[in-house]
């Protein structure tokens, strides 16, 4: 392998990790979350997951998203910009089906409010739910087709909260849930910012939505909406492309948190980045160098919205966030392979050093049968083969099931070595991403007038450019070994949770 700035052989053998046990900010365990949403024949998602003859979740899939346990679900996405939520509720024989409009085909709105919830529930997971907030202002919503209206409300969306939360709403009570759901986060539109691609002949981008001044007036509207029914909402609103400020600085107390989305990669405009399709696999040298530096655009995106709310003493929801490769939908070849796993490995890190400010993140969809940023693959025909966890949702599981509740210093002077660190009690949690995909990195344990008494690691190590596949669904699974007290090997390309219990 061509040598590299990620693989030149270090200059000298040891480097010192030096943990200060002092708590800096609490940690949101949201900083792994999961988003759902039906994306139609792009995609099939939420229907590959869901069993239409027994009306339930695949038993399996189930199985499988318990093991990677997320600490959050939103239920939203592109389709959130038209969705009725009354479409999706009561008898399943008399819910009505929703045209993908986003990604073609249907959606049959069996799955809704009440199986959305069950899913949490089986998971032990958050809920957020993302309201159609007038259809971000798009006019194409008002009438797609003759006799429909898309556009979204604050009624309705006063009313979906009342259904969810209000003790006593008698249609929820009515379709058999007596018990409310009491969904606590709420985000108010998806994407209010951003516009679309229109093919007319020729693809162009098109901006036929609210500006930010009307953004911040639909927000309030249904802020105020919303809280009526429940005050005690953790309402989350559209801040993205500089819109931020004027959302902070109209809304007030209203929101709580300012949303944005990333979609991440150090050559999103190159068309022809060697991340692409398979040629990754010609070069892997610049294909391991061009993820490794994949972070850099995130964590800017996370400093540049830091900046815009910091006045206003707000938090941030990246409430999607993905890899955005170059080639179709289906993302790329490149992120099935483990060298992608340590890329992501280094964006979590990257959310658990801004985590005071950052409250939810995730770097994948969730699940579904064809994209490869999704967290866990559904593969087709499912009778063939077990859902499995791609590389993103192997390391999204591994630092959420083993994390502190604080933030705590941490320095390493191995210029491999990308680590965070947090604590729960007389536990310390050390998330290590070894960036080199040749050398080893030896780390010498250093905490001052403290005695570690056990030590324990969960890695994932494999050769950078292994595939993950359903023939194989175990690859990148993490194993768990006890360690030396006082120093850790991680071994070329590894990740690693290590948990050291202090003496008391």
């Amino acid at each position: 392998m061509k040598k590299t700035g990620f693989n030149r052989k270090p200059e000298k053998e040891h480097a010192m990790l030096e943990i200060i046990p002092e708590k800096q900010f609490p940690l949101s365990p949201y900083l792994y979350m999961q988003f759902a949403e039906p994306l139609g024949n792009a995609d099939s998602s939420v229907d590959a997951a869901w069993d239409y003859v027994g009306c339930r979740w695949q038993p399996d899939t189930v199985a499988l998203l318990q093991y990677l346990a997320p600490p959050m679900i939103r239920w939203g996405g592109c389709f959130a910009s038209y969705y009725h939520w009354r479409d999706a509720v009561g008898p399943r024989d008399k819910r009505k089906p929703m045209l993908n409009l986003c990604w073609d085909g249907m959606f049959s709105n069996q799955v809704g409010t009440a199986e959305f919830m069950e899913l949490c529930r089986l998971l032990g997971s958050e809920p957020l739910m993302c309201v159609n907030m007038e259809s971000d202002g798009r006019s194409t919503w008002a009438e797609p087709f003759p006799g429909t209206d898309l556009r979204g409300t604050a009624q309705e969306a006063a009313e979906w909260v009342a259904y969810c939360n209000d003790p006593s709403d008698p249609l929820r009570r009515k379709h058999g849930a007596e018990a409310p759901y009491r969904i606590r986060y709420w985000q108010i539109g998806n994407e209010t910012s951003y516009g679309y691609w229109e093919a007319n002949g020729k693809r162009k981008f098109v901006r036929d939505g609210f500006s930010c001044s009307e953004a911040a007036e639909a927000t309030l509207r249904f802020a105020r909406a919303m809280r009526n029914i429940d005050p005690e909402l953790r309402l989350i609103a559209w801040g993205d492309d500089g819109w931020a400020p004027e959302i902070c600085e109209r809304t007030g107390e209203l929101i709580d948190l300012i949303a944005f989305h990333c979609h991440f990669n150090c050559n999103r405009n190159n068309s022809g980045a060697i991340l692409t399709s398979r040629y990754y696999r010609q070069e892997p040298a610049q294909a391991w160098e061009q993820l490794m530096r994949a972070g850099t655009f995130l964590e800017a995106k996370i400093k540049e919205l830091e900046e815009q709310t910091r006045p206003y003493g707000k938090r941030l929801a990246m409430t999607e966030g993905h890899f955005c490769i170059d080639d179709g939908r289906d993302r790329g070849d490149v992120l099935c392979s483990w060298a992608a796993g340590v890329a992501y490995a280094r964006n979590l890190n990257i959310f658990a050093r801004h985590g005071e400010r950052l409250e939810i993140a995730t770097s994948a969809d969730f699940f579904g049968n064809r994209w490869r940023v999704n967290a866990v693959m559904l593969p087709t025909p499912a009778y063939a083969f077990r859902p499995y966890l791609m590389p993103v949702g192997g390391v999204m599981g591994l630092f959420s099931r083993h994390s502190g509740k604080f933030s705590i210093p941490v320095t390493c002077t191995e210029p491999y070595a990308d680590i965070t660190a947090s604590m729960d009690g007389n536990r310390i949690f050390l998330h290590i991403v070894n960036t080199s995909p040749e050398h080893g990195v030896e780390l010498p344990f250093h905490i001052a007038s403290r005695t570690i008494r056990q030590a324990d690691a969960w890695e994932i190590c494999a050769d950078p450019w292994d595939e993950i596949n359903a023939l194989e669904p175990e690859r990148f699974r993490p194993r768990k070994r006890k360690i030396d007290p006082q120093s850790y090997r991680l071994p070329a390309a590894g990740v690693a949770a290590v948990e050291l219990i202090l003496e008391p």
